[in-house]
């Protein structure tokens, strides 16, 4: 058995039977866990080609985070003139891990953020993963257990949704090469594909009309955008008994241009279809 099996028995046995937490074992199996989320050797989730949508959901490890909390209690900690109240430690040694965290940044222990992350400043909180070369631009939040990948922009303002409970349910997955519009948010589980550029203020959530109206007749998606997508706020009319009203949505208007250089088609694609970044 690795240890890994092992750490999941021992949570999943604990899981069942709280009185199990009393255990010195699996205490230290749920701390060993977290130890392992912040170092990004284990994940809320990860890649599966095997999944329909592509990723497998590891139930297993977000009830070992909501095993860490009635394991610790609140303790005041100071950074300067800053002071904290709080279960979770913050995240240390961004030198040794090459991540630069501009001053005002958050990261709660229990969260990775790989070498070659920008934070300007910004917030990621326990179970999230965030992969290299990506920008969590300023004030920009990524929730619990998000899953951000490699060389994405999470621009100023961005919320990225986080999720613990019920554990069964998907975290936020951004993909690589992502450029996520200001003040976007995306929640609910909502997967955004790869290299998909989402414009300034759209929001998506896990019941979000995501309307493709680039071909003859409109094709709606929920909860996903696909690939490579070019997506801007929109809305559509809705019948209530009070009338027709129109409610929001996220319009795909084009598709990013795979021969165009990634750098510079982050802000083209939108400028190019008249679209605020």
């Amino acid at each position: 058995m690795t240890e890994t099996q092992d750490l999941r028995q021992r949570i999943e046995r604990a899981w069942d039977n709280r009185e199990l937490l009393k255990d010195a074992d699996t205490q230290k199996a749920v701390f060993s866990l977290v130890e392992a989320l912040d170092k990004g050797h284990v994940r809320v989730a990860e890649p599966a080609e095997s999944e329909p949508n592509g990723w497998r959901v590891n139930e297993w490890v977000k009830k070992g985070v909501i095993l860490y909390f009635p394991l610790t209690q609140n303790k005041t900690e100071h950074a300067g003139v800053y002071e904290f109240h709080d279960k979770i430690p913050l995240k240390s040694d961004f030198a040794g891990q090459g991540v630069r965290a501009v001053m005002g940044s958050v990261v709660r222990y229990g969260a990775f953020v790989n070498k070659g992350v920008i934070i300007m400043p910004g917030f990621v909180n326990i179970g999230a993963y965030v992969d290299s070369g990506t920008m969590v631009d300023a004030w920009a939040t990524v929730g619990s257990c998000a899953q951000i990948g490699r060389n994405v922009h999470l621009s100023g303002g961005v919320g990225i949704g986080g999720v613990l409970e019920p554990v069964q349910a998907a975290p936020v997955i951004i993909e690589d090469d992502c450029f996520i519009g200001s003040r976007c948010i995306v929640v609910e589980g909502a997967h955004i594909g790869r290299e998909a550029v989402l414009g300034a203020g759209v929001t998506i959530t896990g019941s979000t009309k995501i309307i493709d109206v680039t071909g003859p007749e409109p094709v709606t998606y929920k909860g996903h955008v696909p690939a490579r997508s070019v997506v801007i706020p929109g809305s559509y009319e809705k019948e209530f008994p009070a009338g027709k009203y129109h409610v929001p949505c996220a319009m795909i208007i084009g598709k990013r241009k795979p021969s165009t250089d990634l750098k510079t088609s982050l802000n083209d694609a939108l400028r190019e279809h008249h679209v605020a970044v």
